[in-house]
């Protein structure tokens, strides 16, 4: 029996919707954030680390979401629906790169802009000002422009693809919802720039999976 250990508002919200897509048996267990925006001590009783996901498998305990999602795929898509097959390397490509550019540059701008946040947000009243505008500059010189470049290019996949790996959905997909919908947080992403990336996110946020993991694992709130 698969058992997913699931934060609120994390990784391990992909994990979750890859259970469901796959409709396959797990258990859940679900955990609030602290006052510090942390994960609770209690996690590191299933794995050292205390990070999210963990997914147990027969008493194992792993970690790192792009790892379980090739594990769930390699032994649990038996016919291969989330993941482009070998003849086909055009898809198993772009299935591979999206994968792995979701976590190695994307989420480290995202986790970045989401630290300065709440370094402002918890400093004290009267020193406020300054980390505001430690910020500030932070998000001006180091996390706008690489943001927007970013951004740029996966409106340009977007265009000519209705999924990252193709013509199909994939688990890739699925890897990149989470730092997009980071990136569309707050004010939103402009609606005229950004339109085809805006319209793969109410694509993937219709899909029947996703909506039974908001229900079981709580909606994304940035």
């Amino acid at each position: 029996m698969l058992h997913l250990h699931h934060l609120a508002n994390s990784r391990s919200f992909r994990i979750l919707w890859l259970l469901e897509e796959l409709n396959i048996d797990y258990n859940l267990t679900s955990y609030e954030r602290t006052k510090a925006y942390r994960a609770p001590e209690s996690l590191k009783k299933v794995h050292p680390l205390g990070n999210v996901p963990i997914l147990e498998v027969n008493d194992r305990a792993l970690i790192e979401s792009g790892f379980i999602i090739e594990y769930l795929l390699k032994h649990y898509d038996k016919e291969q629906q989330f993941k482009p097959t070998d003849d086909n390397e055009a898809a198993w490509e772009a299935y591979t790169f999206w994968l792995h550019f979701a976590e190695s540059s994307l989420m480290p701008l995202l986790v970045m802009r989401l630290v300065f946040t709440k370094v402002v947000q918890q400093s004290p009243m009267l020193i406020r000002p300054i980390s505001k505008k430690i910020q500030g500059q932070v998000e001006k010189n180091m996390i706008s422009s690489g943001l927007e470049k970013m951004l740029y290019m996966i409106e340009q996949r977007l265009q000519d693809n209705h999924w990252f790996a193709g013509s199909e959905f994939s688990a890739a997909d699925i890897q990149m919802h989470l730092a997009i919908a980071g990136a569309n947080a707050g004010e939103g992403l402009d609606s005229r720039k950004y339109a085809n990336i805006l319209n793969w996110l109410k694509r993937c946020e219709e899909r029947d999976a996703f909506k039974r993991a908001e229900a079981k694992g709580g909606r994304l709130q940035f």
